[in-house]
């Protein structure tokens, strides 16, 4: 199984990227807009995600975690088998600390998923240092 793990560093408080990712029904405009053209929930607890580049993914949510500041989903379709995904969020001195964490099958989708988790980590980054105010 692949394992894909990044961080990025932004200039904002935690609780307003916090903020940002719990609202899982609104992260293609508070968390990730340009990277995330759409983004509809599908009941209580699955949403449906369109990507920059066109790809939709059902994404069903798993864990919306307050006090760990941590957003989990898992997605399976298209050429994917497996896709389990985590998002948190960590004070880091008047920064905080992003880290994105993807395990999937096949591992021939690790390269095109990481490089669309760098894609993705980069929005965030952009959207909420101009947020952050």
């Amino acid at each position: 199984m692949a394992s894909i793990h990044r961080e990025i560093l932004v200039k904002a408080p935690p609780e307003h990227i916090w903020d940002a990712l719990r609202d899982v029904g609104q992260i293609h405009k508070r968390l990730a807009p340009g990277f995330l053209t759409d983004c509809r929930m599908d009941g209580d607890d699955a949403r449906i995600v369109t990507f920059g580049n066109g790809m939709v993914a059902r994404e069903i949510i798993v864990d919306v975690n307050d006090a760990a500041r941590r957003v989990v989903w898992s997605a399976v379709g298209g050429r994917l088998t497996h896709h389990n995904g985590s998002l948190q969020v960590f004070a880091e001195g008047e920064s905080s600390r992003v880290v994105w964490i993807a395990d999937l099958l096949p591992n021939a989708l690790a390269e095109p998923i990481a490089g669309m988790i760098d894609q993705g980590m980069a929005a965030m980054k952009q959207t909420l240092e101009k947020t952050a105010g």
